[in-house]
């Protein structure tokens, strides 16, 4: 060996030492025939630290002091030559000719080659380098120690040899806590990471799922609180699903304390779930005592229970009304009222209402012109004897134009009770029966023009008594409504259902007679705000035969809109069913943070129905049975009264004579 190669060597090793105790993170691998290579000392594993307490905290590892990240100027470099621009040089570029991935038993390797710029057959570059090796670390499934060995070949390309340390296994996982989600849900969400390195990254991610699976099924506050692993590789994950510490009541002044809290089904030592919350903030508005209801949640420090207070807004409960107005049915009218919904604020409801019509607008030739006149009491307890039980009761005075008999005067008095409960196992389950009494008496209203109608359609004018029959019933009315409505005001999820059996049993009259009926409303959101609600309604004769004044009518502002009411007929059987679009007015909640204004919905709808066994009445005016509507109207929410519906419809079949111009139709109530 020349002199002038020994001074070379000589002076390779020294930069080489000098080097190495300079930043011991580099790894240096040089092929020399006598030179034994010295395995590298392996650093320490890192454990991952992981947060025991606060619940927002993200996972992330805290590093060992003593062990630097993968820094720029990290990666080796291949041998030296004499010539520098080796490296840097347009004419000698070195490139990767192989790229080998060692110390990977449970991570792909095809996964590693992907996190790699660096690729066969690219320029070898140590800051491209640099960086592939700090996103290796980034995927969290290696430890720091992350190396990079370039191998020079003798066609003078590279070798790249990156060796990884895999994080130890996780070997499983132990969950406590939970006493609301089975650990089954849980650990569908972490059996992926078994037998994976452990990854703080993924980890991470199925924690929120974790989270999220707990605040769909209404544990909103619901937190994975601490996370440790034990050296076999078991992951031990603690969660606090958030347990009530207490329930505070404010705003009620007039109301109750015992009267709010009943209607408080969330209790102290409880895990908080915000739909059980919800259904008790409804319960409450229910009421009609408070305009609003807001619930806060706050995380007590000392206890790490959650305090949660109901804050309420309480309305005037009272009121005597002095009213004008025009109805459907009644025509102009005027009223006078009294009504109290939170009664001696125990949250009893009494209603007085006296009221009369002219009984001449908006009602076709088939309805006597006369004025009409209605009186109705009614008391109701929301929580007799137990929690979900309500007991009604209600007296009326009524004599009106008949609507559902042509020409006809029908007056009604009577009064009924009804008792309503919530099924205990089922709370979107509610039963009810009603009981009560009432006398329907029927009278000629325009001899000479009904005479005129029956020779017309060659009827014998006997048929009329039959039409006339009224008579003294008991009646007995079971119904069953299901709800899952998200809101009373303006529901957006949700369905709501009902079925009523009736039976009218005759004292005096008209024979007794049984029917059926049923409704199902969907309510499905349609964008931010906006929703659309499905309706089928349909109903039938059981037994007997229904008299005339109790038939099914199609026509009407709670049937089909854009025809007066029974316009399209009567029956002792109907169908029929709408589909209707809600949405707020325009832009209304960006000029105004009023929630009367707010709650007002705009109303596009398409109606169709069919009558069944039509009546004699529906014969003598040419009644067509059967109808499809089109209209729009608006919703206004009355606290306290429920939804007041105004709707222009535009028949689209059976358009002859008035019907052409469509119709306005009035409604109070959402009816079921």
């Amino acid at each position: 060996m020349s002199f002038n190669k020994i001074k070379r060597f000589i002076l390779i090793l020294t930069v080489i030492s000098i080097l190495q105790a300079s930043n011991p993170a580099l790894a240096f691998n040089f092929k020399f025939p006598f030179f034994k290579k010295n395995k590298q000392k392996q650093e320490k594993v890192i454990e991952e630290k992981l947060p025991s307490d606060g619940l927002d905290e993200e996972i992330t590892p805290v590093l060992d002091e003593n062990v630097e990240n993968v820094e720029e100027g990290e990666v080796p470099a291949v041998e030296n030559t004499e010539d520098e621009s080796y490296y840097e040089g347009d004419e000698n570029l070195v490139y990767v000719k192989t790229l080998e991935i060692l110390g990977n038993n449970m991570v792909e390797t095809s996964f590693i080659k992907d996190m790699i710029s660096s690729k066969e057959g690219h320029i070898y570059d140590r800051k491209e380098i640099t960086k592939d090796l700090n996103n290796l670390y980034a995927t969290g499934y290696f430890t720091q120690n992350i190396r990079a060995v370039p191998i020079k070949l003798d066609d003078g390309s590279v070798r790249l040899r990156i060796v990884v340390e895999e994080n130890p296994p996780i070997t499983g996982f132990t969950i406590t806590g939970n006493n609301s989600i089975p650990s089954s849900d849980i650990l569908e969400i972490l059996s992926p990471l078994e037998g994976q390195p452990q990854n703080i990254i993924e980890l991470n991610r199925a924690i929120e799922r974790i989270q999220e699976l707990y605040a769909a099924r209404g544990y909103i506050v619901a937190r994975v609180s601490e996370m440790t692993d034990d050296p076999d590789g078991v992951i031990n994950i603690h969660i606090n699903e958030g347990t009530i510490g207490n329930i505070n009541v404010v705003g009620n002044h007039k109301t109750k304390d015992f009267i709010v809290k009943r209607n408080i089904l969330s209790s102290v030592g409880e895990v908080y779930n915000e739909n059980v919350m919800r259904s008790d903030i409804m319960r409450l508005m229910g009421t009609a005592a408070f305009k609003d209801v807001q619930r806060d949640i706050v995380l007590n420090e000392e206890t790490g229970l959650y305090d949660v207070t109901i804050s309420l807004e309480e309305q005037r409960t009272g009121k005597i009304s002095l009213g004008v107005g025009v109805d459907s049915s009644s025509g102009f009218f005027g009223s006078v009222g009294f009504g109290e919904n939170n009664f001696r604020g125990l949250g009893q409801k009494i209603n007085l209402n006296v009221m009369a019509g002219t009984g001449i607008l908006m009602n076709d030739n088939s309805v006597l012109r006369r004025a009409n006149w209605q009186a109705e009491l009614s008391f109701l307890e929301p929580h007799f004897k137990k929690q979900g039980q309500s007991l009604g009761f209600r007296a009326f005075l009524r004599s009106f134009g008949s609507y559902q008999v042509p020409l006809a005067v029908e007056k009604r008095y009577g009064g009924d009770v009804t008792l309503a409960r919530v099924f205990e196992k089922y709370p979107r389950l509610t039963g009810s029966i009603s009981l009560g009494a009432e006398d329907v008496n029927l009278s000629e209203g325009d001899e000479t023009q009904m005479r005129n109608l029956f020779a017309a359609h060659g009827l014998s004018m006997d048929q009329r008594h039959k039409m006339l029959e009224g008579g003294f019933y008991l009646r007995a009315i079971p119904a069953i409504t299901y709800d899952t409505r998200d809101n009373i005001t303006n529901p957006r999820h949700g369905v709501v259902a009902r079925i009523s059996l009736e039976e009218a049993l005759s004292i005096a009259g008209a024979g007794s007679y049984g029917k059926l009926e049923g409704v199902i409303k969907k309510f499905i959101p349609a964008g931010r705000k906006s929703s659309i609600v499905l309706t089928a309604r349909a109903g039938g004769n059981l037994n007997g035969n229904i008299p005339e004044f109790a038939m099914y009518n199609l026509g009407g502002p709670y049937t089909i809109r854009g025809f007066n009411i029974s316009e399209v007929g009567t029956g002792d059987g109907f169908m029929m069913g709408s589909v209707e679009y809600r949405t707020p007015i325009p832009f209304i909640d960006r000029l105004t943070s009023n929630s009367f204004i707010n709650n007002i919905r705009l109303a596009a709808f398409v109606d169709a129905g069919k009558i069944f066994n039509q009546s004699l009445g529906d014969e003598l005016y040419d009644r067509p049975g059967y109808a499809i509507t089109a209209g729009a109207g608006i919703r206004i929410f009355i606290p306290g009264l429920g939804p007041i519906n105004l709707d222009y419809g535009f028949p689209l079949t059976n358009t002859a004579g008035s019907r052409s111009n469509g119709f306005f139709t009035f409604g109070m109530g959402d009816m079921l």
